[in-house]
């Protein structure tokens, strides 16, 4: 029997794998790439008679090739995204919650019965889950000082996704999950992993750099940033976004990256205290999806921008 094992690159996919893999561990061969690259499942094309792991990916938006699949292979599937109506198939074992308060590695962290819960929480401060985060962490008996440790393995690890091109990560997601793999323990990780330093001065750089940028609109209901084509801009834009919706939890917020090729990058927040409607707005465009709480759009056309901008403000409307 052949394994692979396929997860989005942020630090839900990673923290939900490394989870199972301590429970169960097993050899399988990598399959992820930088947050926006979801469509993972296009790259088994062809594979027959496998086992998949799948985790933190959109189903909806990997729907052919996971029905091609299930013909012979069989698939657990874990994540919190917009799955549509999900295939009937004794081949596929699927736990999928899209609400705004869980993550695919709280959902794993549930399956597995808590046994590796900080992971969980790393990840769920990664996805800006701030609030679950702590409830998960409550029971841990961790000092405020461990808790802010995982908060800040969680922002590093999902900071280190975000870029158009895996070439513009500080490390390739399989090489921090790699890293990751040898500790159970991830304050031992914190203690002692060398990519972390890595990690902590590119994002000092980086977020130094985006936070010099103005809104480009602001009212009492959101705010639009748009950041320059520029390598930084992409890394930071998942962690920018979430810091900005920490700042006015009444608000929602979205930034646009320009890509230098016509099109932007697009990052959306709901507000905090109503965490809905950002993958409803998102998916009314091209390229658009996620999760209720925090979604984007892959390749927003430049002409399109206004459009965005004014059906952004539209759906937030309080």
């Amino acid at each position: 029997m052949r394994y692979f094992d396929i997860f989005n690159g942020d630090a839900d996919g990673i923290c939900a794998l490394h989870q199972l893999r301590l429970n169960e561990p097993r050899e399988a061969t990598l399959v992820t790439g930088v947050k926006r690259d979801i469509r993972l499942l296009d790259r088994l094309s062809g594979i027959r008679d496998a086992e998949l792991t799948v985790l933190d990916i959109s189903l909806d938006s990997n729907r052919e090739p996971l029905i091609a699949l299930l013909e012979s292979c069989r698939i657990f599937y874990v994540d919190h995204h917009y799955a549509g109506e999900i295939p009937q198939s004794p081949n596929l074992t699927a736990h999928i919650n899209p609400g705004p308060e869980v993550c695919t590695s709280l959902l794993v962290d549930s399956l597995l019965g808590g046994r590796f819960r900080a992971w969980a929480v790393a990840a769920a401060f990664g996805d800006n889950l701030h609030a679950p985060a702590r409830l998960a962490a409550a029971g841990l008996g961790l000092s405020a000082r461990q808790t802010e440790s995982l908060r800040e393995l969680g922002e590093l690890m999902n900071y280190n996704g975000y870029g158009r091109q895996v070439e513009d990560l500080h490390l390739p997601p399989q090489e921090l999950y790699r890293a990751v793999r040898p500790y159970a323990d991830p304050f031992a990780f914190c203690a002692e992993a060398p990519v972390l330093a890595l990690l902590r001065q590119g994002f000092s750089d980086d977020r130094r750099r985006a936070m010099e940028i103005l809104p480009a609109r602001e009212t009492a209901q959101g705010r639009v940033f748009v950041f320059p084509p520029e390598k930084w801009a992409n890394r930071i834009a998942g962690v920018f976004s979430n810091e900005k919706a920490r700042e006015r939890p009444d608000a929602a917020h979205a930034l646009l990256v320009d890509n230098g090729e016509g099109s932007f990058v697009v990052s959306v927040r709901a507000p905090l205290s109503r965490p809905s409607g950002a993958d409803r707005l998102c998916r009314t465009f091209a390229t658009g999806g996620g999760r209720t709480a925090a979604a984007g759009i892959n390749a927003l056309p430049a002409e399109q921008a206004d459009k965005f901008i004014s059906q952004f403000f539209e759906v937030f409307r309080p």
